[in-house]
């Protein structure tokens, strides 16, 4: 293989750029920023890379900086191609963006569009482009999941807005590898004729907010709520329907009632009053399927503060202690009809929970428990008759949730311990302190989840295993 590797790496830049991907921070500009006119070139690679573009490897978020070469012997036109070595599981993975010192005006267009082809049929876990230091990522854009077979073929990856990008200096980005045992790994990606163009087949856009779904929830004075589940469709001609997921600073978000809440470009609720209001958003011209109508009740005072020594706790939610683990409080169980949010009120994170009948809270990494003897959790209820059950999962040696279908109880070497919350005071915050006694007694080394069952709405804080 003739193969050209590229490292020019620039760590400060790298860095920034990392922070942007995965916290995605932002920054606003102001209305009376007077933008300069940049080269309308689209070019991002045909045979070389275009003028002033630079490779940057996520390299302190484990990608393997070596995964990138230039390749001389597979194309798809003329003379070079851009190859990613795709590392087996446990080596790491591809993960770059490609961005140009020289701000590009993409107004003109409408798609990404390349060509590519793999060493197997695989999946691309996210592509796309925008990832910028310069703006903070304000304008990416992710295709998810795109499969790609061991022939060259076209893609296309829309712009939801092509007139905001008047000065973009992050033009193709990628990140995939194998995330598990048997996960697709150890092949070769190619791209080639990457670029931007004007098809003018991109049609239909069918821009969503939270999904698409029309959701309620109950808030508080001071709770601070993250729009989610920004994507945009578009037809691209050919009878294909591809959907990306874009950065909120391509919508135009509103609020029925300002005095209520107010909703910021990068999609943040900010609740400032009594009453409700309804969010909602356009994306050039078009409405955004999906809503958020808020009901604010006033101020929510704040759960007690935990008084147990750090060295006596392990915490799975709790602003009081260092968390344990990394937990996914949204875990989409087939059949669950429950909408969780994380809010953050005064400073203070809370678990929202919206017509529950069951989810659960999935530890990244199982906790070992086997010196602890109770989990705390606090409870906010604002109607009467709440009651819910939780199951106290571990998980076992195989740290993998194994459940009867037919009476929902562990199997294999899963076992658990359930409790239901009764007796909760309306309008004010219930603790309870469950023994980790029972069926878990003798087997807490590997506690994987939480589950919850009942409800249908709550508010949950300082969730945290101790010892007395």
């Amino acid at each position: 293989m003739k193969n050209s590797r590229y490292f020019n790496l620039r760590p400060v830049t790298v860095i920034c750029l990392l922070v942007s991907v995965f916290l995605g921070c932002e920054r606003d500009f102001s209305d009376d920023v007077e933008f300069a006119t940049f080269p309308t070139n689209g070019d991002v690679f045909l045979d070389t890379f275009s003028a002033g573009l630079d490779y940057f490897p996520f390299v302190d978020a484990g990608a393997d900086p070596e995964a990138f070469s230039v390749d001389t012997d597979e194309v798809f036109e003329g003379d070079a191609s851009m190859r990613f070595d795709v590392p087996a599981f446990g080596n790491g993975f591809v993960g770059a963006t490609f961005n140009t010192t020289s701000n590009r005006n993409l107004t003109g267009f409408d798609a990404l569009t390349f060509y590519a082809k793999a060493s197997q049929a695989a999946t691309i876990n996210s592509i796309g482009y925008g990832i910028s230091g310069e703006t903070n990522n304000k304008f990416q854009v992710t295709a998810n999941n795109l499969s790609v077979s061991t022939r060259w073929e076209k893609y296309v990856i829309p712009i939801p807005d092509a007139k905001r990008l008047i000065g973009e200096t992050g033009l193709f980005w990628l990140a995939e590898g194998a995330s598990f045992e048997g996960d697709e790994g150890g092949y070769v990606l190619w791209f080639d004729e990457v670029k931007f163009e004007k098809l003018g087949t991109v049609a239909q856009p069918r821009p969503a907010i939270f999904s698409g779904e029309e959701l309620e929830e109950q808030a508080f004075i001071g709770s601070n709520i993250t729009i989610t589940g920004l994507t945009q469709t578009f037809n691209l001609g050919n009878g294909v329907d591809q959907t990306i997921s874009i950065a909120p600073s391509y919508f135009n978000f509103e609020s029925s009632d300002n005095s209520v809440a107010t909703v910021n470009e990068l999609g943040q609720v900010s609740v400032i009053g009594s009453g409700k209001a309804n969010i909602t958003a356009i994306l050039a011209g078009v409405k955004a399927k999906g809503s958020l109508e808020l009901t604010s009740t006033g101020t929510l005072q704040a759960a007690p503060v935990p008084t147990k020594p750090q060295a006596n706790v392990k915490s799975i939610f709790s602003d009081s202690y260092a968390n344990d683990t990394e937990s996914n409080f949204s875990p989409g169980f087939g059949g669950s009809t429950t909408q969780t949010s994380i809010a953050t009120i005064n400073g203070n994170s809370i678990a929202t929970y919206s017509n529950n009948n069951f989810t659960g809270i999935i530890f990244d990494n199982t906790v070992d428990a086997s010196g602890l003897t109770f989990l705390h959790v606090d409870i906010y209820v604002q109607q009467a008759g709440i009651e819910f059950e939780i199951q106290i999962r571990d998980v076992g040696a195989n740290q993998m949730i194994e459940t009867d279908v037919n009476t929902g109880l562990p199997i294999g070497d899963d076992r658990d311990r359930r409790f239901t919350f009764t007796g909760l005071g309306i309008g004010q915050w219930t603790s309870f302190d469950i023994p980790l006694d029972g069926d878990i007694a003798a087997q807490k080394n590997n506690l994987g989840a939480l589950i919850l069952v009942g409800g249908p709405d709550f508010i949950l804080d300082n969730i945290y295993f101790y010892k007395e």
